[in-house]
């Protein structure tokens, strides 16, 4: 697992080979299909693990409350680490968003990914928002979809233009703004 996650972060998800990963983590060839049933098994599970890792690195500290501020300061706190994960991540994201390519050819990848933004849409509304899982019909996962479609949308942005791309100011800003204009109606 630890040559694995190695791999990702130095050759990402599409040219990692099986030789490599064996040779990464000083085990024979054979182990990855014993353990794994193949490669791709491997680097699935070892990108699902990581990936874990970072939305707990991104949303630590979140339900910290921040003397005289609510759920803006978290949530502009939580955006603020993902800004800096943009920069020293960024192997990981560039493996995520390859991995996010193979999920079309691959039922099981599809239904990892899944999984894992299911688990992450009621963990970032409970961290940020006190939403729990079960309470408020569904509130707790718009909520928390919400914050995975920025992710996302920002994730790229970072990766295709990091001269250009949102702060997290500009993220909570621009979110203060849509919220304010979702409630008055205009």
């Amino acid at each position: 697992m630890a040559g694995a996650k190695r791999c990702l972060q130095e050759r990402g998800f599409a040219r990692t080979t099986s030789r490599d990963i064996a040779a990464a983590a000083n085990a024979p060839l054979g182990t990855i299909n014993y353990h794994y049933g193949s490669k791709e098994r491997l680097l699935n599970a070892a990108l699902l693990e990581t990936l874990d890792e970072w939305s707990e690195k991104v949303r630590s500290g979140s339900a910290e409350p921040v003397p005289g501020s609510g759920a803006g300061a978290r949530v502009e706190s939580m955006w603020a680490r993902i800004v800096e994960s943009e920069t020293t991540d960024r192997p990981l994201l560039v493996a995520s968003a390859e991995a996010l390519a193979q999920a079309e050819r691959s039922a099981e990848v599809r239904q990892q990914l899944a999984d894992a933004f299911e688990r992450s849409r009621t963990a970032l509304a409970a961290d940020l928002h006190g939403i729990e899982g079960a309470e408020e019909g569904g509130v707790a996962r718009a909520v928390g979809s919400v914050h995975m479609a920025l992710i996302a949308g920002l994730t790229q942005q970072w990766l295709v233009d990091p001269e250009r791309a949102p702060s997290a100011r500009e993220v909570a800003t621009g979110l203060r703004r849509i919220a304010r204009a979702l409630e008055s109606g205009s």
